[in-house]
């Protein structure tokens, strides 16, 4: 880094403390992502909760500032991103190539990944933060709960601020995880579920509500237009994908239940494929000029060092200087193409190392920057929550497949044909970490942006917080394999982690490689997706607030209604919240507390779901007798009782905590 970057400004960012915490925290939240990605298919942005709890801790210090708080959950935030692996990773595993996941292998896939995910996004902030209008929904979340916490005013209103978000996350955390334990003992149930028939020539649906905290507060922070929209798409599938295509098929014979899964899982899941991946070329199309805009901007700053005039740059406009990134771009792709010409070697692809290593560095420069800008996008029209990052891999392990068939296959005998579904999952995998940090990082600067930060010195933090995450995913991922396994794998029970990301990106690499895909439920969701572009379109126009972004509704197509009934649940009490407090003294001091509440409850019970998945995983050594429910009290015949009591007492929880939040609400704002 030039001279005059470092001595530019000496205030307290990017410390050592900082950097300890971060890296802390980042352990935590990337073991409750993963657990939690694998159950419901959704992932959750950490920066919220880490700046609340960086704030909490870095109070006692006189010399801490917004900026070393803003440090801190830009290190932890990679936690939120960089668990989406288990969207990709777990393939490996269903298709039966891995049986555990190699700990260094995992590693630098995630770690080499997400560093260029950061590099890519260096050109694109001035595009896609600077120059640009978009909302970054959860950047400017975090960016509010930093000034609120790190704000220089003593005063007793600024502190009991400060001190209610503290609160509200803790008790949030509190709640959620009480819930989880006492679902774990089989007291409370959490699932309330129905398949049925439709009439009398085979057609059938259903449907399963999760009570789920972390879901539900899912719901509230990606807002009512997402939930709707997931709602929309369930209905789609559900309503008539599941019902249609089940009544092709003319069974009579299987249960309403495992006929409605099969064809959800064969059927419907790849008409949500198409409609995703649509939404994301819609998006790349519209990025064009923004992105070559950004371009210009990075190399215009690169010109301005290279005068000797870096003086003159402003501080919040100082990126690690292109000429860097350039190099450290350079230098991850030497050892990718290692890990690619390794992999290949050892799955008995031997006499193409040169193509796939060649080729497979090529794709990852181009296809990473395609995903890259595509995720950006949308997290800065969405937030990283509901990022595109499913439909992303989707596109991306087709395109894969597809090159793997042109130039790989006619030289491989028949039995080589796993080998080249595995290494399409695995190159996946390293370009699924770029486009995650990629988005990532993007809503982070956006915070930074608005809390006056230094660019470089967050896209540093972030690449500490890629190398801490890198290192827990892989034992994490081994630990729930261990304990539940993962749908569609031969032998795993009943509690096996749905992963339904990962089940379908494998599938649809097998089926593009294998030539057994039918193109036919792609094209479908394709159209679909087209229709609802122009439907969000029309309502662009006509309407001031609602909204239909077609990616919600691919996932809402293609997610298992577990993870869509619950996030649409959550989004009307956030927006009815949302709606109180734009009519109270202190609106955005109110709206802030439910967001943080809503942190705390996706902690809480995701934390827990690692802690449950450790006992199961070693309950034969810790002497439980089951299991499937190592904390289980009751049997199976206190089901129904369960599902009561479970539906009133998360009710009652819903309704306590918001009242609560919102009296500290009004507390603060008579202060």
């Amino acid at each position: 880094m030039t001279a005059q970057i470092q001595g530019a400004d000496r205030r307290t960012e990017l410390t050592l403390r900082g950097v300890l915490i971060g890296v802390v925290i980042t352990v935590v939240f990337t073991a409750a992502n993963v657990f939690f990605g694998l159950k419901a298919g959704l992932t959750f942005a950490t920066s919220i909760p880490a700046a609340v709890l960086s704030m909490a801790l870095l109070r006692g210090f006189r010399d801490s500032t917004i900026q070393e708080n803003n440090v801190v959950q830009t290190i932890a935030s990679a936690a939120g991103t960089l668990s989406s692996i288990i969207f990709v990773l777990p393939g490996m595993i269903m298709i039966g190539w891995w049986s555990h996941f190699p700990f260094w292998i995992s590693f630098a896939v995630c770690a080499l990944g997400g560093i260029l995910g950061v590099m890519y996004s260096i050109p694109l902030r001035r595009a896609l933060v600077t120059n640009s209008d978009l909302p970054y929904p959860e950047g400017v979340a975090c960016a509010e709960v930093l000034k609120v916490g790190g704000s220089d005013d003593s005063s007793a209103s600024a502190t009991e601020e400060s001190r209610a978000g503290l609160l509200a996350v803790i008790w949030g955390s509190v709640a959620s995880a009480a819930f989880a334990i006492v679902v774990a003992t089989r007291v409370f149930a959490s699932d309330v579920v129905s398949y049925f028939r439709l009439g009398d020539r085979g057609s059938v649906s259903g449907f399963d509500f999760n009570l789920s905290f972390a879901l539900f507060a899912i719901g509230h922070l990606v807002g009512l237009s997402v939930g709707i929209a997931m709602l929309v798409g369930a209905l789609i599938g559900w309503g008539w994908g599941v019902p249609h295509y089940s009544l092709l098929s003319g069974d009579l014979t299987t249960a309403a239940a495992d006929l409605a899964q099969a064809t959800w899982s064969h059927k419907v899941r790849f008409v949500g494929a198409g409609a995703i991946g649509v939404s994301a070329v819609w998006t790349l199309a519209k990025l064009v000029r923004p992105v070559i805009a950004g371009l210009a901007g990075a190399m215009a700053a690169a010109r301005v060092r290279k005068a000797g005039q870096a003086d003159t740059l402003p501080r919040t406009e100082r990126d690690i200087p292109i000429g860097l990134v350039g190099l450290i771009t350079l230098a991850c792709f030497v050892p990718i193409a290692w890990l690619l010409g390794y992999f290949g070697t050892t799955s008995g692809l031997g006499d193409h190392v040169a193509v796939l290593a060649i080729g497979g560095v090529a794709f990852v420069v181009l296809m990473g920057f395609f995903v890259s800008t595509v995720c950006g996008y949308m997290a800065g029209l969405i937030g990283s929550s509901n990022s595109p990052l499913s439909g992303v891999g989707i596109l991306v392990v087709i395109a894969a497949a597809l090159l793997l068939v042109g130039f790989v296959k006619p030289h491989v005998g028949p039995e080589e044909g796993k080998a080249l579904v595995a290494f399409a999952l695995f190159i996946t995998s390293v370009v699924f970490t770029v486009a995650a940090i990629a988005n990532n990082n993007l809503q982070d600067l956006k915070t930074g942006q608005l809390v006056d930060a230094t660019p470089w010195k967050q896209q540093a933090a972030l690449v500490i917080g890629v190398v801490a995450g890198a290192a827990v995913i892989p034992p994490v991922l081994d630990l729930v394999n261990k304990a539940y396994g993962f749908a569609g794998v031969p032998g795993v029970g009943p509690s096996a982690l749905p992963a339904p990301q990962a089940g379908l990106i494998s599938a649809l690499g097998q089926g593009v490689i294998q030539g057994n895909i039918d193109w036919g439920l792609i094209e479908v969701g394709a159209l679909i997706g087209v229709v609802i572009i122009i439907l969000d379109a029309v309502l662009a126009r006509t309407t001031r607030h609602m909204r239909l972004p077609p990616l919600a509704v691919g996932l809402g197509i293609y997610l298992p209604t577990t993870s869509t009934l619950m996030v649409t649940v959550g989004s009307i009490v956030g927006w009815y919240f949302d709606r109180r407090a734009d009519r109270s003294a202190r609106p955005d001091s109110t709206k802030q507390l439910g967001v943080l509440l809503a942190s705390g409850l996706i902690v809480g019970e995701s934390i827990i779901g690692v802690v449950i998945a450790a006992l199961v995983a070693f309950s034969d050594k810790l002497g439980f007798s089951n299991r499937e429910a190592p904390l289980s009290l009751v049997g199976p015949e206190f089901g129904t009782w369960a599902i009561f009591i479970g539906g009133a007492a998360f009710a009652a929880v819903v309704v306590l905590m918001y009242r609560w939040v919102w009296r500290m609400g009004m507390r603060n704002g008579t202060a």
